[in-house]
């Protein structure tokens, strides 16, 4: 009777580990792209807001970007890297102008974004993002070059993620939990 109540509580313990390890690689976060300045025209007390913004916050494929704004004085369009330099915005990969525009990281790669509206982007309001390799930890932009140019690539918009939070404390907090199961799953 102990040998099979010693299996079940490994069982369990076993299960219990499978469930946080699952749950900590379905994690995804929303951003709020500016945070408090929102998605508009920088200020000329914070004209890199963006940039800045961007080297703060670690992204992953599965995150989402919100571009909050007034719809009836701006937008949000995913550009190719020559159209970004450039600001040369006639033909972009995807434009969102609803005021609440929600762009999901579905794979690796450069992404660039700036505002639709007409001078917009001559005035700084525009994104750069960078994730690495397979849907492993995004690393903030370093400055952009203006002479920099890379291939055009097909929008990467797919679902909506469930969490709407900015945390990585969760993350960590769940890779922690993984490991102590783990450490209880052997001493069991």
């Amino acid at each position: 009777m102990g040998k099979l109540i010693s299996r079940g509580r490994c069982l369990f313990v076993y299960a219990l580990q499978l469930l946080v390890q699952l749950q900590a690689g379905v994690l995804c976060y929303q951003y709020k792209v500016g945070d408090l300045d929102a998605w508009g025209i920088p200020t000329a007390a914070n004209p890199d807001v963006y940039t800045k913004w961007s080297k703060t916050h670690v992204f992953r494929v599965g995150d989402s970007l919100l571009f909050l704004y007034p719809p009836s004085q701006d937008s949000m369009i995913q550009v190719t890297p020559e159209a970004y330099n450039t600001c040369k915005l006639e033909d972009p990969i995807l434009k969102m102008n609803d005021g609440n525009s929600v762009f999901n990281i579905t794979q690796p790669g450069e992404f660039y974004f700036t505002s639709g509206e007409a001078g917009h982007c001559q005035k700084g309001q525009t994104l750069h993002i960078s994730l690495a390799g397979k849907g492993g930890i995004v690393y903030p932009p370093a400055a952009l070059s203006d002479t920099a140019a890379g291939p055009s690539y097909t929008p990467a918009f797919g679902s909506i993620p469930t969490a709407s939070f900015s945390s990585p404390i969760l993350r960590f907090s769940a890779l922690l939990a993984s490991f102590a199961g783990s450490a209880i799953w052997v001493l069991v």
